[in-house]
């Protein structure tokens, strides 16, 4: 089997195959992750601070060998299964298939082993960053007093990344000779002791003697009229939510204040999902798709109207975080008209045919929707006329301060 890592995942793998997560050489399983969260330690009694943690699908089982692959397909690494839980959570040693060979400053990247070899037992003092450091005097008197080399680790994990390394390279001009700069993808955990501890266990393993947690990027955003949108509609066949969405983009249009890109669920799969079927897999496939296309969109600060049925919870939570992950807002909108209502209007015959056993997975009828309890607006058409849903969603745009 082959399997495509999400961005995060795919930064703690690059961390676990250069050495940088030493002691691990895989992904942690429960007992490893209930261990951590309740002591601070693996199930054998070594110090470790944080989760690190792959999702696979249903089909793997305990002794499987998965292919790891990145974005572009290129085998990274080969996961041995140990463990697969029923909500994907996957465990195992893995092992190098080749090194990265993409993203901004590939020629800065060294593996600990050779930033160490580098040192040659020189006392070194690592400077862990995710924003710009504007004052070096503290840096620079701290490493004279201990006559350590300064070895700059600008954490260049996501968007933000390619800015934090040019920052380091820009501080390295003005720090004493011999400064190293090494950027680590190292994506930042939510707890800030958490985060602080696994900075100071890679900067270890880099070599270092001493640490200093350099600053965290200070986000300041624009306002929401400027900032990238995502409006992403859910519910069930026949429930309004590609009607409601289609108002919306004309009456933004009308508007004419923001730039809008329109994905309907039904013409997606006609053109960037042709040839998926209904299955899970594709199912989930076709939605990141859209979620990928959605977010590409706002990166850029447009809004982006996506109308799919997106019947899984974790799947709708990937294309939040796809969408959070380059700065824009998602805003989910639950088009919540009950079974028996969109049943009734069977538009298009589908649920007749599920019914009748001719479409199989059908959702609503013989495969689950996941209700969604994060919903920023849910509207119920059954008594309400499209118009009128519109407005809602509008109006929620605009309190919102997304649309002037």
């Amino acid at each position: 089997m082959e399997w495509t890592p999400d961005a995060r995942e795919l930064a703690d793998l690059e961390l676990l195959l250069s050495g940088a997560f030493e002691p691990l050489t895989g992904f942690l399983g429960h007992d490893d992750l209930h261990a951590v969260h309740e002591r601070g330690t693996l199930t054998d009694g070594t110090p470790w601070p944080a989760p690190v943690t792959l999702r696979l699908p249903a089909d793997v089982s305990p002794g499987d060998e998965v292919t790891l692959l990145d974005p572009e397909g290129l085998p990274l690494a080969a996961l041995t299964v140990t463990a697969h839980e029923p909500d994907g959570l996957t465990s195992g040693p893995v092992k190098g298939l080749g090194e990265p060979e993409h993203g901004p400053f590939a020629r800065l990247r060294r593996t600990p082993a050779q930033v160490r070899a580098e040192l040659g037992g020189r006392p070194a003092l690592a400077v862990t960053l995710r924003g710009p450091l504007d004052d070096l005097s503290e840096i620079t008197a701290t490493a004279k007093e201990l006559g350590a080399v300064i070895m700059l680790l600008p954490l260049s994990y996501g968007e933000p990344g390619p800015a934090v390394v040019r920052a380091a390279l820009r501080a390295k001009e003005q720090l004493p000779e011999g400064t190293i700069v090494v950027p680590v993808p190292l994506a930042p955990r939510e707890e800030p002791e958490i985060d602080l501890e696994l900075r100071e266990h890679v900067a270890t393993a880099y070599g270092a003697t001493e640490h200093l947690a350099g600053p965290d990027p200070v986000h300041i955003p624009g306002p929401p009229h400027r900032r990238g949108l995502v409006v992403f509609f859910t519910g069930l066949s026949g429930s309004g939510k590609s009607t409601i969405a289609r108002g919306l983009r004309d009456a933004l249009l009308e508007i004419g204040t923001r730039t809008v890109t329109y994905l309907d669920g039904d013409v997606v799969r006609h053109l960037l999902s042709k040839g998926l079927t209904f299955s899970k897999a594709d199912r989930d496939l076709n939605i990141r798709r859209i979620g990928f296309v959605a977010a590409e969109a706002a990166r850029h600060g447009g809004l982006a109207i996506c109308a799919p049925i997106a019947p899984y919870a974790a799947t709708r939570e990937e294309v939040r975080e796809m969408v959070e992950s380059v700065g824009a807002d998602f805003l989910l909108v639950h088009v919540a008209t009950p079974l028996e209502e969109c049943e009734r209007r069977d538009r298009k015959g589908l649920y007749a045919k599920a019914r009748a056993g001719l479409i199989p997975e059908f959702t609503g009828v013989s495969d689950p929707y996941e209700e969604p309890d994060d919903a920023d607006l849910v509207i119920d058409t059954t008594h309400l006329s499209i118009d009128a849903a519109v407005a809602q969603v509008l109006g929620t745009l605009r309190s919102g301060g997304w649309v002037r």
